[in-house]
């Protein structure tokens, strides 16, 4: 099986464990680590060896004083013995520690690496719908914040809850067999710490709950502005782009208050009962050692073993508010990876190659379920190898149409077959790898030119490479910068006029020699000149392959071979520039007003 399946089916296996726990976050988080269980316990191990001083100290220092207080019934060797005993448990705690954080570390940061792979893995399993309806703000802060909380609870657990639960059976046992009545007075400590959890756990979960609401707005709301900022100095909107970022930020400031507060109650009355407790007992061991029921030196066993199990209690219950903000995270991600608005190729037809027929049979698509609708009973054909361009006015449906040929969107009403096959029972993966799309708004990333036109290709003819270059009208521009084609764009090509990244993207579908083309307003950044230098290498690149084309400047499209205009979500009327123009219909009106 290849590294890629593994991956899948370790996806797969989560998605269907989270699905099942999801009203359980700790079983979920178990089986995060169910691949790091030989670490894990090699950590617990060392763990256990390293922490052992903890518990074996208190008995010397009890024997210690035993010794000292009672020195008829002892002798100085013993003394020597003992103080060799807590030098090396002592020193051993330097390897032993090294080794219990390199399995620990290294089992965490598999499962956290594991974790953000399985959500960047289900984002691009989700719709185009998904995404437009959650920010990618909050996207962002899912797939860094939760993930960092779900890794501080499991470093909380093996830090505070693994101690306890050690500290606990150790003392206990110590305990039991030199008294009961004293393990029974240990054991009063246990409801009493369940209590408070009970109490404050509604409030903290709640108010957890909330501030995290609250940090994914904000971190959607600052995506926004740095977004926006070209706009926003435009227009000298400065002030109030800061405005609508504070007043998030003062919620984010008033939740995190709320919850301050909140965990300041909790951590001050579980800190006051404990040291309660730790009083009580000092007083009722004196009494038992004052009596003559217990020596003095079992006096400071107990009261050490005592104050490190109040101690590791006080300390899971102060921390339990960060714990819980770990639980809150692994519902969180629960919206993602519950999601069910995915794009399921599974047992769908695998396309070897595409012709590009396309058939529009009383397609309708809505992109709610009680929106108004943006295509209407569209009746369309498209043969294989034909360049066809849809026109209309602003909001009529041709973006739409677009998109579901891509396969973002499935029509709400009709079919689309394509070379005989119902679009819905194709493979979009496969189906896409025939595809190149130039959309309107160009999406560049922070790297070279080469590296943006070659995006996905793993190996790229470097004379395909140039042919796309010179169709898209970069040449000269390439050949004047210091570093060619390895210049280094800025953020979303921020170093490059708006017709220069259109015309990268046009590069990037050229030297993919797709089947299927897809033009989205490709042309509307550019100048006269270049336009129809672009044009030309359209004509070019479009023969024999099926091309769609979405353009306002009605000149753009005279290299269609045929022409739909699109009226109120139907097509009113096809033909070519020069039919339609002869005819005076719907396309005649559209090109009188452009004139």
């Amino acid at each position: 099986m290849s590294s890629h399946d593994n991956h899948q089916h370790e996806f797969e296996q989560f998605l269907e464990s989270y699905r099942v726990n999801k009203n359980k976050p700790l079983k979920t988080l178990f089986f995060l680590y169910r691949g790091n269980m030989k670490q894990l316990l090699l950590s617990s191990l060392f763990f256990l060896v390293k922490h052992s001083p903890v518990w074996i100290i208190p008995i010397i220092t009890a024997n210690i004083i035993n010794i000292a207080s009672q020195p008829s019934q002892h002798t100085i060797a013993e003394l020597g013995i003992n103080l060799g005993i807590a030098c090396l448990i002592i020193l051993q705690n330097i390897p032993t520690h090294i080794w219990h954080v390199q399995f620990f570390s290294r089992a965490i940061r598999n499962v956290e690496a594991g974790l953000r792979g399985t959500l960047v893995r289900k984002l691009q399993q989700l719709s185009i719908s998904f995404h437009k309806e959650l920010r990618s703000g909050k996207l962002q802060a899912k797939v860094i914040r939760d993930v960092e909380a779900i890794e501080f609870l499991s470093r909380q657990f093996y830090t505070t809850i693994l101690p306890v639960i050690f500290n606990i059976i150790v003392a206990l046992a110590v305990t039991i067999s030199k008294s009961i009545t004293v393990t029974l007075f240990f054991l009063l400590t246990l409801p009493v710490s369940v209590l408070l959890v009970i109490f404050y756990r509604k409030k903290i979960r709640r108010t957890n709950n909330e501030f995290r609401c609250e940090i994914e707005e904000m971190s959607s709301k600052v995506s926004e502005m740095v977004e926006m900022i070209p706009v926003t100095k435009a227009h000298g909107l400065e002030d109030f782009a800061v405005s609508r970022v504070d007043n998030q930020l003062d919620r984010v400031r008033d939740g995190g208050y709320r919850l301050d507060i909140i965990t300041a109650y909790f951590g001050a009355s579980s800190w006051v009962v404990f040291q309660i407790f730790q009083v009580f007992c000092l007083a009722f061991t004196g009494l038992l050692a004052y009596r003559g029921q217990i020596s003095v030196g079992d006096v400071v066993l107990y009261q050490s073993y005592f104050t490190s199990i109040l101690n590791q209690i006080s300390n899971t219950i102060n921390m339990y508010p960060n714990l819980a903000k770990g639980i809150e995270s692994v519902k969180s991600l629960g919206e993602v990876l519950l999601a069910d608005d995915i794009e399921d190729n599974r047992g769908k037809i695998k396309l070897k190659q595409v012709a590009g027929s396309f058939a529009f049979k009383e397609v309708g698509f809505s992109y709610s379920p009680t929106g108004k609708p943006v295509l209407r009973n569209l009746n369309l054909e498209v043969q294989g190898g034909e360049c066809i361009a849809l026109v209309g006015e602003s909001g009529v449906g041709k973006s739409t149409i677009l998109n579901l040929v891509t396969g973002f969107y499935k029509p709400t009403k009709g079919k689309i077959i394509i070379d005989g096959i119902d679009l819905a029972d194709i493979d979009l993966y496969k189906y896409r790898r025939f595809l190149a799309v130039v959309p309107q708004n160009t999406i560049l990333f922070a790297s070279s030119i080469r590296d943006n036109i070659t995006y996905g290709l793993t190996s790229v003819d470097e004379a395909a490479l140039w042919n796309a270059v010179e169709f898209a009208n970069l040449k000269e521009f390439i050949t004047q910068l210091p570093d060619g084609i390895e210049t280094v764009l800025g953020e979303h090509g921020a170093k490059l006029s708006g017709g220069q990244q259109q015309r990268i993207a046009i590069a990037r579908a050229f030297v993919r020699d797709p089947r299927i083309i897809i033009f989205d307003e490709a042309t509307s950044a550019l100048d006269n000149r270049s336009q129809l230098q672009i044009q030309a290498a359209m004509k070019q690149l479009t023969k024999g392959r099926t091309t769609f084309i979405v353009a306002h400047r009605l000149s753009t499209i005279r290299i269609a071979d045929r022409i739909a205009v699109i009226k109120d979500g139907t097509c009113v009327e096809t033909g070519s520039y020069e039919e339609l123009i002869d005819r005076h219909g719907e396309f005649y009106q559209l090109k009188k007003l452009e004139a």
